[in-house]
């Protein structure tokens, strides 16, 4: 594996070769500092990293990186963990997480050769910061003002939610789907790409979104968005949740399916989950984590009037409480993952799975 100062000194952009001047340099320090925080870690973590730049988005003068990140050389027979930041520009600490969980793995792979030796039995790749544009420009969508989230080529089955289940009326509007019948946004091609890359001839993969929206939890969904059914690998699922739940029984995650809370056209986590599908029947399992934000705006009301306020803990101790409170999570997703032949039911045990899963999330809804 090439070194990661080598890749770092070619491919950090906005530091080393777009920023021409000192007021450039200022205005991304201001404007995004997760963006120098990362490089920051690339910078100064151990060899096990290695980082490229796998898209840029042009916005005014620069070029920002969207970056793709690896840990460890486990090879393709492996299972792979997919962890992935930044999609909604405002919800910045999905980035901020992901970011301080980097920064933990490599100061404890100093160190920690338990975690090294575990690194060689997962391929772990980060996209810490998928939308930097929409980071920047402090809005959810990208710069030409699409929702990522809602711009797969995939419709919602019966009736979806009014806007929040995405919408063609105007770019100005919130969760803006796109032109009809245009090619995806770069940025999620460039998803796209590491997920063609990485995911395909591995026995088992999770991968991990991080963002924060309105809740008095923390919750983990699961596909579908796009329709009230569950998804082909819901007894991995419920497998995974009760393996969640007895090995941190005091948690404070809600597991359910998105679709509990609303239907969506567009959702990019459907997409992919059954594009993956059509190709293979290795299960992959991927997550969102939806940070509840309801939370940090009772305890600091002001919060409600700024637009970084609405999705984020402003107050120092708290943002420090949720960079640390989910470091078990993420851990606990890389271990599941390198002794997914230990839990993921067989057949049989996945027959009863499914049916404890159609009780606990479909029993109101329609059945399998």
């Amino acid at each position: 594996m090439t070194e990661l100062r080598a890749l770092t000194h070619i491919k950090v952009i906005p530091e080393q070769q777009n920023l021409r001047d000192a007021k450039q340099r200022r205005l991304l320090r201001r404007r995004l500092p997760e963006l120098i925080e990362l490089e920051r870690i690339l910078a100064e973590s151990p060899q096990p990293f290695s980082a490229q730049v796998t898209a840029t988005v042009p916005v005014g003068a620069l070029d920002l990186p969207i970056y793709r990140v690896e840990v460890g050389d486990a090879p393709a027979d492996q299972p792979a963990l997919l962890l992935v930041g930044g999609v909604h520009g405002l919800e910045r600490i999905g980035t901020q997480v992901v970011l301080a969980w980097l920064r933990n793995l490599a100061n404890r792979l100093r160190w920690d050769e338990h975690l090294a030796e575990r690194l060689k039995h997962v391929r772990l790749v980060v996209v810490p910061m998928l939308n930097p544009g929409g980071m920047y420009l402090n809005r959810r969508s990208n710069p030409s003002g699409v929702d990522l989230m809602r711009n797969a080529p995939i419709q919602a089955q019966g009736q979806s939610s009014f806007l929040v289940g995405g919408q063609r009326i105007s770019p100005l509007l919130p969760w803006y789907r796109g032109k009809l019948n245009h090619k995806m946004e770069p940025e999620n091609l460039a998803l796209q790409r590491i997920i063609d890359d990485v995911l395909p001839g591995r026995p088992f993969s999770i991968s991990l979104d991080c963002h924060s929206g309105f809740g008095w939890r923390d919750q983990i969904w699961f596909p579908y968005a796009y329709r009230r059914r569950p998804m082909r690998n819901i007894s991995s699922i419920m497998a995974l949740k009760l393996l969640w739940e007895q090995s941190y029984p005091h948690h404070d995650y809600q597991f359910e399916p998105q679709s509990e809370h609303y239907v969506t056209h567009g959702d990019l986590w459907d997409y992919f989950y059954k594009r993956h599908n059509r190709r293979t029947s290795a299960p992959w399992l991927p997550l969102t984590l939806e940070m509840g934000s309801w939370r940090w705006l009772r305890k600091s009301p002001r919060q409600a009037f700024s637009r970084e306020g609405l999705f984020n803990p402003l107050v120092a101790h708290r943002h420090q409480r949720v960079l640390r409170s989910h470091l078990i999570l993420l851990n606990f997703l890389l271990d599941a993952c390198a002794n997914y032949g230990h839990w993921v039911p067989n057949s049989s045990e996945g027959e009863w799975l499914r049916a404890a899963a159609r009780t606990h999330w479909y029993s109101k809804g329609e059945t399998l």
